[in-house]
């Protein structure tokens, strides 16, 4: 699985790959964590505001900061 952070690297950037890495962790997941900052890169998935989750390539959510249940939850589905 690969779980992408799409970011420049704020606060709230590095809380959400904090968060997303962590719950992958407690779900005993095999996993690649990627964080994307560049800024053309993140505009080809499409998103326009920080931060966002992607899981394989499929954007999960945008513009905002998740807990570590709601990343679970994403994960499992």
């Amino acid at each position: 699985m690969k779980i992408q952070i799409l970011g420049t690297g704020c606060p709230k950037c590095k809380q959400l790959a904090e968060a997303a890495d962590a719950a992958a962790k407690e779900l005993e997941l095999n996993y690649e964590l990627i964080k994307i900052t560049n800024i053309n890169e993140i505009m080809a998935f499409g998103v326009m505001m920080t931060p966002a989750l992607a899981i394989d390539d499929e954007v999960k959510t945008v513009g905002k900061l998740l807990s570590r249940e709601e990343i679970k939850s994403i994960l499992k589905s």
